[in-house]
């Protein structure tokens, strides 16, 4: 186990963004953004008439606010 520490040494720190006077996690800015983007995206899906034909609604939207939070932290902040 001790022969593995020196591998984490490339983990100098998390990525944060300064807000009105502390860091938040770049992740949870993402994931906030995320889900506002899901959000708009199923109204715009129920105006279409598609939502109904969805199998799994649940999880397809959980799977669509992860995909969009990966998607927002490799554009913004990689």
């Amino acid at each position: 186990m001790a022969l593995l520490l020196p591998l984490l040494s490339g983990c100098s720190g998390s990525p944060s963004i300064y807000i009105a006077g502390s860091y938040f996690p770049a992740w949870l800015l993402a994931a906030i953004a995320a889900i506002v983007l899901t959000l708009i995206v199923r109204l715009v899906l129920i105006r279409i008439g598609i939502d109904d034909n969805l199998p799994l609604r649940l999880l397809v939207y959980v799977c669509m606010a992860l995909a969009l939070t990966f998607t927002l932290l490799l554009v913004f902040f990689d």
